[in-house]
């Protein structure tokens, strides 16, 4: 949707020339189904259930019930999903941070 210049021109403050709000008549698009807390929580239970996996699939490969390679590519899966959760909490912490010493 391009903005035209015609369209904000009924809606200039004659004052101070600020463009007022203009009602659209047009659908506003829906909302997301999912918020970012939804979004984190669903990340962080799948992280929880490949790291279960990943031990589950270790004992059984010690106790020799499931093949090296299965053992492997579930333990890979297990570090992988770690590695990912460990570095979204770097990120969060480091925006919180960031975030605490702007100056209000």
């Amino acid at each position: 949707m391009s903005l035209n210049i015609a369209m904000l021109a009924p809606n200039l403050d004659r004052v101070g020339g600020a463009v007022a709000p203009v009602a659209s008549t047009a659908a506003t698009p829906a909302a997301p189904e999912n918020d970012f807390a939804k979004t984190m929580a669903s990340m962080a239970s799948d992280a929880i259930s490949t790291i279960k996996t990943g031990e589950t699939t270790a004992i059984a490969g010690m106790q020799g019930k499931a093949p090296l390679q299965q053992v492997v590519q579930a333990v890979m899966q297990a570090d992988q999903a770690l590695r990912t959760v460990v570095a979204v909490r770097d990120k969060v912490v480091s925006a919180y941070q960031e975030i605490s010493r702007m100056q209000i």
